[in-house]
């Protein structure tokens, strides 16, 4: 059965959890959710606070937390960053490497994204991919801090196959698809065609109507990054159950079993990334 357009019974509010950052307070116990085994890693939000965050070169007023990067025998196709940009902040040189591609989302506040010399204005939701080798820049133009997802992947360019182009879009703009035989309960808003083999990322948002699930242990060679934007979970990571909840990170390595359940009162919604549509590379540890 192919997939089913959303019925009018199962859509949802757009929400976005917003880092902010700070330090918490020196009578808290040190003990937290965060995670790191040989599947998978967990980064609950309270991590991600002031001592954490990166510095990039080309940046000016802005700043980064580095939850994915790839690691030998853990995931190794592709970095994730959370980025906040003060107000006037941006970059006119934000990538540094010319095979990059990358997705941008905006989850607080306004960015004006320059492609190519063409401006574009992302808000709340917004949503760009940018191919290898483009000419970007990236300014807040507002009076308040914007943040936003940068997820980043070494493109693989496949001879016959063309380079995808640069577009930008919106959470908002793009109605999910339900998951077949799910009534609704699951759903993915695809930005791009799963079919077009230009294409050999992506990033998605993932949403669950409150007591929806994976049924089933997924096990595949794709790698994640899961950003819950939404809500809370019960999730299966391997032999393991635990919950998340939005501003959590879950980082999963290929072959990693994966399964949840929606357990709040909410739409439980996350950010995904995954590699797809090319060969497997029989160099350990490769990507040619």
């Amino acid at each position: 059965m192919k997939d089913e357009p959303m019925k009018d019974n199962a859509q949802t509010t757009m929400q976005y959890y917003v880092p902010t950052g700070g330090l918490p307070a020196q009578d808290k116990i040190m003990t937290d959710r965060a995670v790191l085994k040989d599947a998978y890693a967990i980064i609950p939000k309270g991590v991600m606070t002031d001592i954490v965050t990166s510095y990039l070169p080309n940046w000016n007023d802005a700043r980064f937390w580095v939850i994915a990067r790839p690691l030998t025998g853990f995931a190794e196709t592709f970095s994730h960053y959370i980025a906040e940009i003060a107000p006037k902040g941006g970059s006119t040189a934000p990538e540094v490497d010319p095979t990059a591609e990358s997705v941008l989302f905006v989850v607080g506040g306004t960015l004006e994204l320059t492609i190519e010399g063409k401006p574009h204005v992302l808000n709340t939701g917004g949503y760009a991919f940018l191919p290898p080798n483009s000419i970007w820049t990236l300014k807040n133009t507002s009076n308040k801090t914007t943040t936003f997802h940068w997820i980043r992947k070494r493109y693989q360019a496949v001879d016959g196959v063309d380079t995808p182009f640069a577009f930008v879009s919106s959470d908002q703009d793009v109605p999910p698809t339900a998951m077949p035989d799910t009534n609704g309960a699951w759903a993915t808003t695809r930005f791009v065609d799963p079919s077009d083999l230009r294409h050999d990322m992506h990033v998605t948002i993932v949403t669950f109507q409150p007591g929806g699930s994976i049924p089933f242990a997924e096990t595949h060679v794709m790698e994640h990054g899961l950003y819950v934007l939404q809500g809370k979970a019960v999730y299966h990571l391997n032999q393991d159950w635990v919950e998340v909840e939005a501003g959590d990170y879950m980082w999963l390595r290929a072959f990693c079993p994966q399964a949840c359940v929606a357990a709040g009162p909410e739409p439980f919604r996350y950010l995904l990334y995954k590699d797809v549509n090319r060969h497997m590379s029989l160099d350990l540890g490769g990507t040619k």
